[in-house]
């Protein structure tokens, strides 16, 4: 692997910052949810779906509605996967979501307020693997904001949501933040990883960016450190990768 990489191509043919191809985005995937998604990257398929739900705030924020992104891996993706609660990998994987959108303010939990300190808004964010041929974390990442767009809100009466009515309003996103996972073996960096390259990343960093290139979120994985310059490089990276992701996203609505 690494051989190649010094020749500057990868075991399936790819450039070292090329992503596999087709992207696609299928909005709208499953009617049961507010908001949903599927993104096929390469081989790999995810799908997102959300769910409007009401609750009282935190005390600390009263008047804030939340997020809240689980995971789950199924078996049928990867043999490895198994069933049951969640694992590491599910959880970061959960994060990595999470980190992104709340960060990066891409929600304005105010306007998710409905009674200040007693009623709110929970946008629930469910990842689901399909077929894991790796890079879940920027196919789900993408596929959460997908399904965010998708979003119509249901009616609300009084203090309960009726889900069989949908009102015409749209959940509003305020930013795109991309996440791009940027690796590394040995001492080069690449992105989009299969999920044979994974078995020998040394180390990957998560980045999450906005429009104007701003960073709002990091999340590093791998036993081996990172030196400041590597970190920039692969911020770097991921800023720019992130500008061709955004451009899809906005394309295929």
């Amino acid at each position: 692997m690494i051989s190649l990489f010094e020749k500057g191509i990868r075991l399936d043919g790819r450039k070292l910052l090329e992503y596999r191809g087709p992207i696609s985005i299928q909005r709208g995937f499953t009617k049961t949810a507010e908001g949903s998604a599927k993104v096929t990257l390469g081989e790999t398929e995810v799908i997102v779906g959300v769910k409007m739900e009401v609750g009282a705030p935190y005390p600390d924020s009263p008047g804030d509605g939340t997020i809240m992104v689980g995971a789950e891996l199924l078996p049928l993706s990867n043999p490895q996967f198994e069933l049951g609660p969640p694992g590491i990998q599910a959880i970061e994987l959960a994060r990595i979501v999470d980190r992104g959108i709340r960060e990066s303010k891409a929600l304005d939990f105010k306007k998710l307020c409905i009674r200040e300190g007693e009623l709110v808004w929970i946008v629930s964010i469910d990842v689901c693997s399909l077929n894991d041929a790796g890079n879940l974390f920027d196919a789900s990442s993408f596929g959460a904001l997908a399904a965010l767009q998708d979003t119509v809100l249901p009616k609300l009466d009084g203090d309960k949501v009726n889900y069989k009515d949908k009102t015409k309003n749209h959940l509003v996103l305020e930013a795109l933040p991309i996440s791009v996972t940027v690796c590394k073996i040995g001492n080069h960096l690449f992105v989009d990883p299969s999920t044979e390259e994974e078995e020998f990343i040394d180390a990957r960093l998560t980045v999450a960016s906005l429009e104007n290139g701003d960073l709002c979120a990091l999340q590093k994985g791998g036993e081996t450190p990172l030196t400041a310059e590597e970190i920039q490089a692969m911020i770097t990276i991921g800023i720019e990768q992130g500008k061709m992701l955004r451009k899809l996203l906005l394309e295929k609505r």
